[in-house]
């Protein structure tokens, strides 16, 4: 080959020079859905456009590790990711989006400190994840907390911690037991990992109190479900019901809470009233409600869009994550469910499809059968069917924090070394209130993911 044809064809590899000429791509959110398309993109594109990521966070958060960090076994920045170091060559936005202009191509923001900004776009990606789900129960947005980031698990941390404290300080027996019993809303993820891990923090804390040696440490899981992990095979839901029956929990299908009060719950079907000082609120997510506000057509309350991801009579805009319905094609009818493992690649596939529109590769159509889920239920207990093979105890502790840490795309030996740590020494027992209730209350969207 000729040297003149080596510098064209160098020449022709070179990404433009200025970014001003490039197209721009930005993506909004930076959970697990935003993360893998904001990655892609820059592997896709290599220079190409010009990629902005814009949430309200700084960092890619690991929530399936988030009962862990309430727990103590991990600390909380081990499931944080820096964004400057993870999508090194991508622009990152510290902002919260209150406004998507699908006309003009803007998206408009606000940081942390009031500013605003407006960013136009060529392309977007809107990974905007999900929220609380709340349901029309008396005092649970006054008395409950959620459980959706690091300050929710923090705050819980402290809490469980000082609950113990006070009852083993407390004179009145009736306010020792109110303040050991802990009562969980949603047994399906979220809520028996909160349930099954908590039942180990609170009797590890209690063991350390002789004042509590005669006090059972109560925790009560709810839900009008039939049974725990009602999403899953029954298999892993009858693993993990045991597992949380084994450390007490007080497992309570077909029931849930009728009304929250300041130092008590009343359930529903018999009326009993609990005392309890802890309410945690696990029922479930809803799409950010930003997906609403952008004037676009959804479907319970997630944006319609193709199996290309791409939103009809807009194909300049894909959805992914629970921010999009996305047409199930191995479940014709039904949109894909709200889970990271789908999340994960309708992002990759966002990518893709991002890129291509742009002349870089060829789109495709979003099909995908799920591979087994992981439950990780503390200690050495874990539920998990990878491939749809059942597995409990060890075997599927080591497939699930396996899983994790290949699933992480960063602090991989800091969250190992965390477990290491946690098998060989005991964990410490402080409430460091850095959270309080007031900063997490349950109504107040969590961050963007």
């Amino acid at each position: 080959m000729a040297i003149a044809d080596v510098v064209r064809k160098v020449r022709r590899q070179q990404p433009p020079s200025s970014g001003e000429d490039l197209p721009h791509v930005v993506v909004v959110g930076a959970g697990f859905a935003g993360h893998t398309a904001a990655k892609g993109l820059l592997r896709r594109l290599r220079g190409r456009a010009r990629i902005t990521v814009i949430d309200q966070n700084d960092h890619f958060l690991y929530l399936p590790l988030l009962p862990e960090v309430a727990v103590g076994t991990l600390e909380p920045r081990r499931i944080a990711v820096p964004l400057v170091q993870s999508l090194r060559e991508a622009e990152i936005v510290v902002g919260e989006v209150r406004h998507v202009d699908v006309d003009a191509r803007t998206v408009s923001w606000t940081d942390q400190e009031g500013g605003t900004g407006q960013l136009s776009y060529d392309r977007l990606v809107l990974a905007v994840g999900s929220v609380n789900k709340l349901l029309p129960v008396p005092g649970v947005a006054e008395y409950a907390h959620g459980f959706r980031g690091l300050p929710e698990a923090l705050y819980l941390r402290d809490h469980m911690t000082r609950q113990i404290e006070l009852a083993a300080t407390a004179s009145d027996p009736a306010e020792k037991a109110s303040r050991c019993t802990f009562v969980v809303v949603g047994a399906g993820y979220t809520g028996t990992e909160v349930a099954a891990q908590g039942a180990s923090f609170t009797a590890e804390l209690a063991a350390d109190h002789p004042s509590l040696r005669d006090v059972p440490i109560r925790w009560m899981l709810l839900d009008i479900a039939k049974r725990v992990l009602p999403e899953l095979d029954e298999r892993l839901s009858h693993t993990a019901d045991a597992v949380l029956r084994k450390r007490g929990v007080d497992v309570r299908m077909g029931q849930s809470v009728a009304e929250a009060l300041p130092r008590c719950v009343r359930l529903t079907n018999t009326d009993e009233e609990v005392p309890t000082h802890t309410l945690v609120w696990c029922v479930g997510v809803r799409p950010d409600p930003l997906v609403q506000d952008i004037g676009l057509p959804t479907e319970r309350g997630r944006l319609v869009v193709g199996t290309d991801l791409a939103v009809a009579g807009h194909p300049e805009i894909v959805a992914c994550g629970d921010a999009a319905a996305v047409p199930d094609v191995t479940r014709p009818g039904s949109a894909t469910a709200m889970t990271a493992q789908h999340a994960t690649r309708q992002g990759a596939l966002a990518a893709r499809n991002v890129a291509a529109s742009l002349g870089h590769g060829a789109p495709r159509a979003y099909k995908h059968s799920d591979l087994g889920f992981v439950v990780e239920l503390g200690g050495t207990d874990a539920a998990a069917n990878p491939l749809g093979v059942p597995l409990s105890g060890l075997a599927a502790t080591a497939v699930t924090r396996g899983y994790h840490l290949l699933s992480m795309p960063g602090n991989r030996i800091r969250v190992a070394t965390d477990w290491l740590l946690d098998a060989v020494l005991p964990r410490q027992a402080v409430a460091l209130g850095v959270v309080r209730g007031q900063h997490v209350p349950l109504e107040a969207a969590p961050a963007r993911a």
